[in-house]
């Protein structure tokens, strides 16, 4: 099934153009207005829409209802984060609907969904050569010929009336004190407020972001990518020949094996570790560094496990990777578990939540390698589920209210609550913002007298009341924490 519909082109391109320019020039006007010296939040999922809109409406190609439907709500869907609350990770799943938008609209989808990760990596990689680009230089000189028509046209057209107007004015402001006296108490300062610096280059920069997505261009593939791939494959070849092959997966899975058999031995089996060292110390040294284990094993069965090669010709070969991937993943369950051991005696970060979930998409990413060789599958389906499982966990940490969690979850297993554990860290706690009220309400609800607690939770009450109250800033997630402490009974003194 195709993702694109076939092409229509519209018999007017110069009215396609002039269209475009004025969508550009509208959107530019409501970034403005929606996003300009504001805090984020609705203004964000508004705009991104608006821009979805705009783009569509800008299409000389004549989209189909039911394409128009589901670009339209792939844009909701995309910036529905944005109203839960304003983070990065909302943004750039937003930013990435509007990137397939902007791709459908210009007829650029690839029909087989596997490639669309391919096709997005040259969109996105050609964003900051465009500028640079033969075909920019070319559009430049277009606007210093004279046109016959169009928006340009008739905006030169303005250039002579204006001019003797202002002139006109001048005269009649010194021959009339009434003009003269009215144009004096025109205050310039908000013209001066409306062009100062910060907001023309805001301009620019929404101006410029916007016409890549009015114009989308894939980046173009080399020539000799023929010759280059001929070049790689017998480099392979030299490296990863069969007997490389053979001794490189015997030589891993020896080595691998030995770090499992310790794993379960410390880990798993509760073995006493020597003298000096804790369980948390263990823990805390091999999880990252296991992970960048991990993906280096991924890249290197990528490579000797390519279509066609030896690794894929020889049974033995392709059973001993199965043996090797099947160790990195339980490699990556080791990992997740040294985390939690040292979770359990240091508390919860926001780095320890991201490295848990990194560890998670890579035991995925293992496990989708597995499935493509088994499968026989191509790197494109590899890469396009791959991507798909990244862009679900950014939706998904989008719209969950970590900072809340990890809150929660120190102040649910520090010492003071249940007996065991660490000191709460009421410094780390301060960092997570107005979030951490609610978990600071179930410590106060043990441990009323603590005046410390109550003081932070005070001061965190007055920067969440001190936030903006323009309705562009509003989010979901702050709306909560409204309707939670109007309800609150531990505000009573």
């Amino acid at each position: 099934m195709s993702l694109s519909d076939a092409p229509r082109l519209s018999a007017n391109p110069a009215s396609n153009s002039n269209r475009k320019f004025l969508i550009l020039i509208a959107l530019v006007a409501l970034a403005d207005i929606l996003l300009f010296d504001r805090a984020a939040g609705l203004n964000l999922f508004l705009f991104a829409n608006t821009v979805a809109a705009g783009l569509l409406i800008s299409s000389r190609r004549r989209q189909s209802i039911s394409k128009t439907s589901a670009l339209l709500g792939l844009g909701v869907v995309a910036s529905a984060p944005l109203v839960e609350t304003a983070s990065w990770m909302g943004v750039a799943v937003s930013l990435l609907g509007l990137s397939l938008i902007s791709l459908g609209v210009g007829g650029l989808l690839p029909r087989q969904w596997t490639r669309l990760p391919l096709v997005l990596f040259r969109f996105l990689l050609d964003l900051p050569l465009r500028p640079f680009r033969q075909a920019s230089y070319r559009w430049l000189q277009r606007l210093q010929r004279p046109s016959s028509g169009g928006v340009r046209h008739h905006l030169s057209g303005w250039i002579m009336p204006l001019s003797f107007a202002a002139g006109f004015l001048a005269l009649f402001a010194m021959a009339n004190p009434l003009i003269d006296k009215t144009l004096r108490s025109i205050d310039p300062t908000f013209l001066l407020q409306l062009l100062s610096m910060w907001r023309v280059g805001f301009w620019l920069v929404v101006a410029a972001f916007l016409s890549l997505l009015l114009h989308p261009r894939l980046m173009r593939r080399h020539r000799h990518r023929q010759e280059i791939a001929q070049v790689a494959v017998g480099v392979e070849d030299g490296l990863f020949g069969h007997g490389a092959l053979l001794r490189s997966l015997v030589v891993f899975n020896a080595l691998f094996a030995l770090q499992t058999l310790l794993d379960l031995a410390y880990l798993w089996g509760g073995a006493s570790l020597p003298d000096g060292m804790s369980h948390a110390e263990y823990a805390h040294r091999g999880a990252y560094p296991l992970m960048v284990t991990a993906l280096l094993a991924a890249a290197f069965v990528l490579v000797a496990m390519r279509r066609g090669g030896p690794g894929d010709r020889s049974p033995l070969l392709r059973g001993l990777v199965h043996l090797w991937i099947a160790q990195n993943i339980l490699l990556c369950f080791s990992s997740i578990l040294r985390l939690d051991l040292y979770v359990e005696a240091y508390s919860l970060t926001e780095l320890r939540v991201a490295a848990g979930i990194w560890m998670g998409l890579v035991t995925i990413g293992l496990f989708l390698i597995l499935l493509r060789i088994l499968l026989r599958r191509s790197n494109e389906w590899l890469i396009a589920l791959s991507s798909a499982a990244l862009v679900i966990t950014l939706y998904a940490a989008a719209l969950a209210d970590i900072p809340a969690f990890i809150a929660r979850f120190n102040v649910t297993h520090s010492r003071e609550i249940s007996g065991e554990g660490i000191v709460l860290d009421l410094d780390y706690l301060a960092t997570l913002g107005p979030a951490a009220i609610p978990a600071l309400d179930t410590y106060l609800a043990s441990l009323p007298a603590d005046i410390d607690v109550r003081r932070m939770r005070e001061a965190l009450r007055w920067q969440h009341a001190g936030r903006s109250p323009d309705w562009r800033s509003w989010t979901y997630r702050a709306a909560r924490l409204d309707g939670y402490l109007k309800n609150d009974a531990t505000l009573a003194r």
